[in-house]
């Protein structure tokens, strides 16, 4: 598979964030699937966390468009992204299987993402450092 298609694969993974960055941000909690009204701590700090993940989809259609200049971007990002799935992982642990769609999520992170990163690699090799000059 070319590079035309990781890009597109990446640009359609970064809809993710953006989406749910936002509905995070306007609906809060109450609008996850099995949702529901929280105090107003923990409502502030997820409207607040999902500007984070608003931020990295944004930026990952950015790197997107001078995807070898800006591979690291996308790496960090990708690898932020698939870290994620240790904290649900925790919570699973403690208070059970979410909802589907965060099962979902979870795959993503576990699987799908380490794969394009992978992919990326390979299709965007870090470009080799000159020898000084002596």
């Amino acid at each position: 598979m070319g590079r035309r298609t990781l890009i597109v694969v990446i640009a359609v993974l970064g809809v993710v964030p953006v989406l749910s960055g936002l509905l995070g941000i306007v609906g809060g909690p109450a609008a996850l699937p099995d949702g529901e009204a929280v105090n107003a701590t923990v409502d502030g700090e997820y409207r607040f966390t999902n500007v984070f993940w608003l931020a990295a989809g944004l930026l990952i259609w950015w790197s997107l468009r001078r995807p070898e200049e800006r591979a690291a971007v996308t790496r960090v990002i990708l690898a932020i992204a698939s870290l994620g799935a240790i904290p649900r992982l925790i919570s699973i642990a403690v208070t059970g299987w979410p909802h589907p769609a965060f099962i979902g999520a979870l795959v993503l992170e576990l699987f799908v993402v380490p794969l394009v990163i992978w992919w990326h690699v390979r299709t965007f090799p870090r470009p080799e450092v000159p020898e000084p000059l002596s």
